[in-house]
């Protein structure tokens, strides 16, 4: 299940895709048109911006905007900034693995099966970018 932080993060993000703004969108307005919470937004866009994936800029006329374009932003590497990581077990985690402490990996099928999900839902994530994220465009 994805956790709040993350759904806020791309409900961020597809807020400001749709929105195809050239100057800086503020978070007050993201917040609001979203129903996020504002502290917690500042803290999910400043760990995209620290990221790369987002700019900001102070005072008049301030708030975020992409430093790069949308369509190079894989969602998954959204979801392993703002979530960690994608696969259920730390034992199928490509960039976080760990061995678990109480199984053979070699023999044991649910290892195996959860390969498979975190294959799936890599394959899916890799392919689909935040440009993706507009609903009016559609895939």
């Amino acid at each position: 299940m994805l956790s709040k932080k993350t759904q806020y993060a791309l409900q961020a993000l597809s807020y400001m895709v749709e929105k195809k703004s050239e100057s800086p969108i503020l978070i007050a307005e993201i917040a609001v048109q979203k129903n996020i919470p504002l502290k917690f937004l500042e803290r999910i866009l400043l760990d995209l911006r620290k990221a790369g994936f987002l700019e900001s800029k102070k005072g008049k006329n301030g708030g975020y905007f992409f430093a790069i374009p949308p369509s190079k932003i894989k969602l998954s590497s959204v979801f392993r900034i703002i979530e960690g990581p994608i696969a259920l077990l730390p034992c199928v985690s490509l960039n976080f693995y760990e061995k678990c402490t109480d199984c053979n990996e070699k023999k044991c099928g649910l290892n195996k099966v959860m390969i498979e999900v975190r294959d799936n839902t890599l394959a899916i994530l890799d392919k689909r970018t935040v440009a993706n994220l507009d609903y009016k465009k559609g895939k």
